[in-house]
């Protein structure tokens, strides 16, 4: 998959294999202007990926390549054991969770989960969790609570599913239900957006002691689609839409409402994911070993402080 402001590159770097054939077909030494054109190529995806837009951000975060919720977990764990269902209605798995090993510590992982073709994102639903989904999240989080176990959240979703069923099965109390439970968790949590986080459908994960983004995501209260048929009755101002809901990680961290930014390899996390997890891993690890530090009760009174003190302005 390419994206539009990727073409420029993608053109060079046609050219380097054509140049790299040519000289290994006709016995040419071409070394000098390979060499050139490389670092002309490296020269223009920095400032390419330098200086995107908030809409070409929130386009990288979609990328049908970029890694998802398993594709870390099973990176960065070694023997990661899946839990299933909600213990009331049944395993929604756009939500997925379970107990994974980070260098020696059990911890408990928890994300939505999108799908790669058409079968995997019918079976995860596109990522947007029905209530038994929030549920299954929340019982999780009650069982590392009860083991004291660590909980990382992985955040990655268009939004909560709207479907008539799951508003029958009470979405909203089971989002506000995750949100009150959240804050009063007594083990280290931490929150990490790796894609696209969307409303409370993200919110319903993501309370946490610490909430970090990868750079190229988003995170915002409504989609740029929907944000401009809604203002302009026409999905044609998504990108002034994005622009104005100032969505991305630098713009959340300039308001304080996130703790870091995590830094993607050149070109988007899908271009090395190993990479990409073990920069997550790192971020993880030194997470928990500020987080350790505190009683259980300074973490929970930091966590409450925190949220509560978004949106607030002093003058």
């Amino acid at each position: 998959m390419l994206l539009e402001f990727e073409k420029p590159i993608a053109d060079l770097e046609s050219k380097l294999q054509e140049m790299k054939d040519l000289a290994k077909g006709k016995s040419i030494d071409l070394t000098s202007d390979i060499q050139s054109l490389e670092e002309k190529i490296q020269a223009l995806k920095k400032e390419t990926f330098q200086n995107l837009t908030r809409w070409q951000r929130v386009q990288l975060s979609r990328h049908a390549d970029r890694p998802y919720s398993l594709d870390y977990i099973y990176e960065m764990t070694n023997d990661f054991i899946e839990l299933h269902g909600d213990r009331t209605v049944k395993d929604d798995k756009a939500m997925v969770g379970g107990l994974g090993d980070i260098d020696g510590r059990t911890v408990m992982f928890i994300g939505q989960q999108k799908g790669r073709n058409t079968k995997q994102r019918q079976e995860r639903n596109f990522g947007m969790a029905n209530p038994e989904g929030y549920r299954k999240a929340l019982r999780l989080m009650k069982m590392a609570e009860k083991f004291n176990k660590p909980i990382i959240t992985l955040i990655d979703t268009p939004g909560a599913f709207p479907g008539l069923e799951a508003e029958e099965r009470g979405q909203g109390e089971a989002i506000a239900r995750n949100l009150k439970e959240m804050f009063m968790l007594k083990v280290p949590v931490i929150c990490i957006i790796i894609g696209e986080g969307a409303s409370g459908g993200a919110l319903g994960i993501a309370i946490g002691d610490k909430v970090y983004m990868l750079e190229n995501t988003w995170y915002s209260v409504i989609s740029p689609e929907s944000c401009s048929s809604i203002l302009w009755r026409s999905w044609d101002y998504k990108e002034q839409a994005a622009e104005a809901l100032k969505l991305t990680a630098s713009d959340m961290q300039k308001n304080g409402l996130i703790d870091g930014i995590i830094e993607e390899p050149l070109g988007g996390a899908h271009k090395d994911m190993k990479s990409m997890a073990k920069t997550i891993k790192a971020t993880i690890i030194q997470a928990l070993k500020e987080l350790d530090k505190l009683a259980p009760e300074d973490r929970i009174n930091q966590r409450i402080d925190k949220f509560c003190s978004m949106g607030v302005v002093v003058e």
